[in-house]
């Protein structure tokens, strides 16, 4: 009889504990959006000014997660899988202009923002979502609170960029001629110098992680690979908008990789500081914790109308970050 009484205690306690999880760890909502020619999925979490990411070569929301539930008491965050990527179909009838693929993207991304919020929108955009940031800011700079470029592989911008694009070109043709895999280590040579420095690129394109990741590293290298990095932007409307501009590179990204130069130039162009950001290439997915607390240390230092996240907690569960007051 005690034996069957301590059980119901103790269940009663599981469910107790469950049901105070369920009201601390914040669900995201899915969404669709139509827009010419495709249909985009994205997921929002959280209350707030629209904090809204742009995923690189891995094209897909999913890698934001743990990134957004951390934030989602100060944001209303958004992410989402970029046109063919993953849940993001494209249409069946409608052509695609892939000729112009980084404008569509940038008009995606428009009207995404456009469909969650009436205020403008801080964006972070890393690696090749950067690109797409960059362009953002210059074509649709009045939706934008801040715009974040996290490590941009933009070659055109860089002294060393004829020997840049050949090694680009390179990459290409190893991948149509012996695959992904083949390609992934010349890439790696490429941006980061050593194998190890990638492992997470790696794993995060294992095509056994998600059904959707071997379509996603084509779709990457088919469409991305050469015309992203080698886009040319217009400096001189860039640097019109230049306060709304905040370049951010990895703590631990080597310094001499050309996606880390590439802010580097930037900043002394336009007189801006490169923030550092926890973590290296994929710090927002690998450290998110210490990623998500320099991001809104950056952010509240430019005096943009977010000091409200730095004064107040930034939690998730039991998790709080904290600025220290002196």
């Amino acid at each position: 009889m005690h034996f069957f009484a301590a059980l119901t205690l103790l269940f009663e306690a599981a469910l107790l504990v469950q049901a105070q999880l369920n009201a601390t760890i914040p669900s995201s909502k899915p969404g669709y959006l139509d827009v010419p020619g495709a249909s985009l999925y994205y997921e929002t979490v959280g209350k707030g000014p629209l904090l809204l990411f742009i995923s690189g070569g891995n094209g897909a929301a999913d890698i934001w997660r743990s990134i957004a539930m951390i934030l989602s008491l100060n944001y209303k965050v958004a992410y989402y899988d970029r046109r063919g990527f993953s849940r993001s179909y494209l249409s069946v009838t409608e052509p695609q202009d892939y000729d112009h693929r980084l404008y569509t993207d940038v008009d995606d991304a428009y009207r995404l923002i456009k469909h969650l919020s009436n205020e403008p929108a801080i964006v972070l955009g890393t690696s090749s979502g950067a690109i797409v940031a960059l362009e953002l800011l210059i074509q649709h700079p009045a939706i934008l609170r801040t715009l974040v470029s996290h490590e941009p592989p933009a070659i055109t911008l860089l002294p060393d960029i004829e020997v840049l694009t050949v090694m680009q070109q390179e990459v290409y043709t190893t991948y149509r001629k012996f695959g992904i895999p083949a390609a992934m280590l010349k890439f790696a040579t490429l941006y980061e110098g050593n194998l190890g420095a990638v492992a997470g690129l790696f794993s995060g394109m294992d095509p056994k992680i998600s059904p959707f990741m071997a379509g996603n590293s084509m779709l990457w290298f088919e469409r991305e690979i050469l015309p992203y990095p080698l886009h040319e932007f217009n400096l001189t409307a860039m640097e019109s908008n230049k306060d709304l501009l905040m370049l951010a590179n990895g703590k631990e990204t080597d310094p001499s990789a050309l996606q880390y130069r590439t802010n580097v130039v930037l900043g002394q162009k336009f007189g801006l500081n490169v923030e550092l950001l926890a973590g290296g290439h994929t710090g927002y997915n690998l450290e998110p914790q210490a990623f998500a607390k320099d991001l809104v240390l950056a952010l509240g230092k430019r005096g943009s109308g977010m000091e409200e996240a730095i004064v107040g907690p930034i939690r998730y569960g039991a998790t709080s970050l904290k600025k220290k007051r002196r």
